[in-house]
């Protein structure tokens, strides 16, 4: 028997959007050492895992299935349970809603390896509910009946007992009949359910890519063909399909569809994918840089070491603020340690940084862009005035020069940089075959590091094809620099702002 240490835990991943995972699920994914996942888990809930993790994917992500079989992802589990505290087996819906649990869990027992289960919601529920289709409804239908048809060699095609479903009263859902739909539709008419019943497929529900497809028993089979739709969804048969035209909502939000390809690191990048998540769009993480420590931290650590010696700190980002905080920290330092010195903050998402750490800025420019600070200072004397500026490596020389020019004495340090980050060849190929619909950039570096990643020739066909947003115009004028449209550029220049601005531009487009 595999010497055990940890505990294997099957979680339920919910039905494709990442928001909708458990509390208790996303906490383990936080402290897995191992995640083994497949193609029904969204791709986004694998950054919930430590950088450390070992990520194991088991299946083909076509929607075929598993490219090794139960019993070798059971062994897997296993060895992994021996090596880690914390194992978590990532499977989309519920792991216990027509999914393998029960067999791994077995298997798991069998190897006397400890086991937990995290329930996630069910797509059953998830995906017409995404559609506007309620299961169960007071005065249409106050049952549900959930059926699988894998097909069974000794009871024939499913052993299903139709005659009997199809006089169940109440809503029909299934996880597992579109590759068989036809067959399913005629065996539940010619078991008694009227062809007229309302019937709707929900294919990849409750992400942004979803499609709905409304017809009745006797010809829904012929629609879904029509449209192409291909497993994994679920079928809804039942008259709470018909309230799908007064309270559908999910298709109704304003990026819904949009596939919009986000530049920030992947560090920066949660809260910018969340709000695009929540219009509706499907984020394309594309973080082409990742935040280092500089080569040299000695400067870093001797200027915090004497802030409360300085008249005015400048911070020019929010990554500035966490590298001055770590600094602090390791010191045994905090917030107090600027004294007496004023503090200016680029712009509100560095101001926010700086709040969370219980320190408030002094001053926040209209313009959240050096020669914003610049003109926000343009009539206070800043004659022999000690003055440090913190920021990134290669930054732009505006705002110490200005300083000087006004008079102070500026000393500069450089708080982080940025380190190239290898892009996933999937992003590449959805540009190459025009599924990117817009691209967020929210700094010059981001344009730049993008145009690094993908080579000259397919960042031109990503800004010929997509809508390129700019979080403000130092970002705008880099996109032009690299030859390409800038279809959006932010009045205000935040992430709240440039999202604001590509939903007003999408909008017009549409008009």
């Amino acid at each position: 028997m595999i010497g055990v240490v940890g505990t294997v835990y099957l979680v339920g991943a919910g039905p494709g959007d990442p928001g909708l995972i458990t509390v208790r699920g996303a906490e383990l994914l936080g402290r897995a050492g191992a995640v083994v996942h497949d193609n029904l888990s969204d791709r986004a809930l694998l950054d919930l895992a430590p950088a450390s993790a070992e990520l194991h994917d088991v299946a083909r992500g076509d929607g075929s299935g598993h490219t090794i079989g139960r019993e070798r992802i059971a062994e897997l589990l296993a060895t992994l349970g021996g090596r880690h505290a914390v194992v978590v087996r990532l499977t989309g819906g519920d792991p216990f809603v027509f999914g393998y649990a029960g067999e791994e869990l077995l298997r798991l027992r069998a190897a006397g390896i400890a086991w937990e289960i995290v329930p996630g919601v069910t797509s059953a529920v998830a995906a017409p509910a995404a559609a506007g289709i309620p299961v169960t409804h007071r005065r249409v239908a106050r049952a549900v009946t959930f059926f699988g048809d894998h097909p069974d060699p000794e009871r024939g095609a499913g052993g299903t007992d139709w005659s009997a479903l199809a006089s169940v009263p109440g809503t029909l859902v299934s996880l597992m009949g579109v590759g068989r739909l036809a067959e399913i539709a005629a065996a539940l008419v010619a078991g008694g359910r009227a062809a007229s019943t309302p019937a709707a497929v929900v294919r990849r529900g409750a992400t942004p890519r979803q499609e709905v497809v409304v017809g009745t028993l006797g010809d829904i089979a012929e629609r879904a063909r029509e449209r192409g739709v291909r497993p994994p969804a679920v079928l809804v048969v039942g008259e709470v399909v018909a309230l799908r035209e007064r309270i559908g909502w999910f298709e109704q939000r304003p990026l819904f569809g949009r596939a919009v390809l986000v530049t920030r690191p992947r560090a920066q990048a949660g809260g910018l994918g969340e709000r695009l998540r929540e219009l509706g769009a499907d984020v394309v993480p594309a973080p082409v840089f990742r935040i280092v420590p500089p080569a040299d931290p000695a400067p870093l650590r001797e200027a915090a070491a004497r802030l409360d010696g300085f008249d005015w700190v400048f911070l020019t980002s929010a990554n500035g603020v966490d590298a001055l905080f770590e600094v602090l920290d390791a010191a045994g330092r905090d917030g107090r340690a600027f004294g007496a010195a004023r503090i200016a903050a680029i712009g509100p998402g560095t101001a926010a940084a700086l709040r969370r750490r219980g320190v408030r800025a002094d001053l926040v420019p209209r313009r959240f862009v050096a020669e914003g600070i610049l003109e926000a200072f343009a009539g206070i004397d800043l004659s022999r005035a000690r003055v440090l500026v913190w920021r990134a490596e290669g930054a732009r020389d505006v705002l110490p020069e200005g300083l000087r020019a006004g008079g102070a004495v500026v000393a500069e340090v450089q708080a982080y940089r940025l380190a190239d980050e290898p892009l996933d060849p999937k992003v590449a190929e959805r540009i190459d075959a025009g599924g990117i619909d817009a691209a967020i950039f929210t700094s010059a570096s981001t344009v730049r590091g993008l145009r690094r990643a993908l080579g000259g020739e397919r960042f031109s066909r990503l800004a010929s094809r997509a809508l390129l947003a700019a979080i403000g115009p130092v970002t705008a004028d880099a996109l032009r620099d690299c030859g390409a449209p800038v279809g959006v550029e932010a009045a205000e220049h935040t992430v709240g702002g440039v999202v604001d601005a590509l939903v007003a531009r999408l909008r017009e487009g549409e008009a």
